[in-house]
């Protein structure tokens, strides 16, 4: 099939489909996986929404399994669809995220312009999800509907209410689902995590993390409002948010600057706010408060370029979050997380640790009751040593793969990607109420603000719902 003729078909067959009604759960009428012992090592058929820069990635990962088939593809950008890379655009390349492309999948793997065609595919078992994020949501949703295991990548959500809808529709299904927030597939985190709940750095009152990116003076640049290319269905990717006219810098990648979309508390917060948490076994914070604002960068995007939020738990601990888009440097002394407790402190990353022992405050004379102690994954490697695998992210995949299988729960389940990413949505609406929020984990509702609940959702654009 010539260029044209495969791009006339993409903007008709994209065009008529994203015009119909979401499906109910009746419209895919698929039976849930249940793998009988007898069929346990068979090849597991793999569908992936959304191929661009990080879908590329995670296709991948999981391609390097040797129990995974690719079966289908899907995608609004024509070229990420077809894997032919001379037709990105030259603006997309030079913005540096687009993937090499180039795969020769054959005929074997189907190409569908809308992901619910995708999801009616017999020939798919589980799928990938790396959409945007106003996306997961709905997708998840009506994957679970059509009987699919699915991995979907973080942030889980774009407002809290639709991670508690997303657990209520797995709930009533026998679908594996796993959030790809990758330290929980790290085996430092895996360890400390046990440690730290054991009581190793004794009662944690503080814990801080950061996100550091100077991005002065332009940020993602200021683009006049224009027709978008012929080969991306922007109607299809704005999806369940208003219409907006097309601007180079919202898509493919630089929707994270955009709120309707995404956000940096959400990008890069929820992987750290889950991997404190997790370390803590804490579930919520029952107060929020964030400070800052969009100060110094001049671009399109509306988020804020400084934010400074503090979480409090009722156990009786501080969690801090930085974020620092118009300025550099660092506040922690060793990796990406610092927990301090009543015994030492914790520096932690994917790499490695460092614990550093508390000496005696004012009015006490105690001695050091920890040693001080250290793992770098790096020194390993160079002695030669055997180490289980440092990417987390594909130690996930596997878990993953292992539960579609078992019919187990993945090391990070639905529920658990659901609460990470709530500490994203209460910080944004806490920083947008300017008020200092308390929160009931329970209900998820806020209790001293009524019009903040207002700002757990938002109202979809026709015909997209949650089924």
């Amino acid at each position: 099939m010539d260029n044209m003729k495969t791009r006339r078909n993409f903007i008709k067959k994209t065009s008529v489909i994203a015009s119909g009604v979401a499906f109910s759960p009746e419209v895919f009428n698929v039976v849930p996986l249940t793998y009988p012992l007898g069929i346990r090592n068979d090849k597991i058929k793999m569908g992936f929404i959304g191929v661009g820069n990080r879908g590329t990635q995670l296709l991948h990962s999981f391609m390097n399994n040797p129990d995974v088939m690719v079966t289908a593809l899907s995608d609004v950008y024509e070229p990420y669809l077809t894997r032919d890379y001379s037709r990105v655009h030259e603006r997309y390349k030079a913005m540096g995220r687009v993937p090499e492309l180039g795969e020769n999948f054959g005929k074997e793997v189907k190409i569908y312009p809308d992901y619910r065609n995708l999801l009616e595919d017999r020939n798919v078992d589980a799928v990938c999800i790396a959409t945007p994020d106003h996306w997961h949501a709905i997708q998840t949703i009506q994957a679970i509907h059509a009987g699919k295991d699915i991995y979907v990548e973080k942030p889980l959500t774009i407002t809290l209410k639709e991670g508690r809808d997303m657990v209520n529709a797995q709930k009533n299904s026998k679908q594996v689902v796993t959030v790809g927030l990758n330290r929980r597939g790290s085996h430092v985190y895996q360890k400390m995590a046990r440690e730290v709940q054991a009581g190793k750095l004794g009662r944690i009152t503080v814990a801080s993390a950061l996100r550091i990116s100077n991005m002065t003076p332009d940020g993602i640049g200021m683009f006049p409002k224009e027709a978008p290319p012929e080969d991306l269905n922007w109607d299809m990717w704005l999806g369940p948010r208003a219409f907006r006219p097309y601007q180079y810098n919202i898509a493919p990648y630089k929707f994270r600057w955009w709120s309707d979309y995404s956000s940096q508390m959400g990008n890069w917060g929820v992987h750290y706010m889950d991997a404190i948490r997790w370390m803590m076994g804490e579930t919520a914070p029952a107060s929020i408060s964030a400070h800052g604002g969009k100060y110094v960068l001049k671009h399109d995007g509306d988020i804020p370029d400084t934010m400074e939020v503090l979480f409090e738990f009722s156990s009786g601990a501080i969690v801090k979050f930085s974020i620092h888009e118009a300025c550099g440097g660092g506040d922690i002394p060793y990796g990406e997380i610092e927990l301090k407790g009543t015994l030492g402190n914790l520096g932690i990353s994917e790499r490695g640790y460092k614990i550093l022992p508390s000496g005696p405050g004012q009015f006490q004379d105690w001695e050091e009751q920890i040693s001080e102690e250290a793992y770098d994954i790096r020194s390993d490697q160079q002695h030669g040593q055997s180490v289980v695998s440092e990417d987390p992210a594909a130690r996930l995949i596997r878990n993953f793969l292992d539960c579609v299988k078992s019919r187990g729960e993945s090391w990070c389940s639905l529920e658990e990607g659901h609460r990470s990413t709530s500490f994203a949505h209460l910080a944004n609406i806490a920083l947008q109420t300017k008020k200092r929020l308390e929160w009931d984990p329970e209900n998820e509702k806020f209790t001293n603000d009524p019009k903040a609940n207002d700002l757990l959702h938002y109202e979809y654009r026709d015909p997209w719902k949650i089924l």
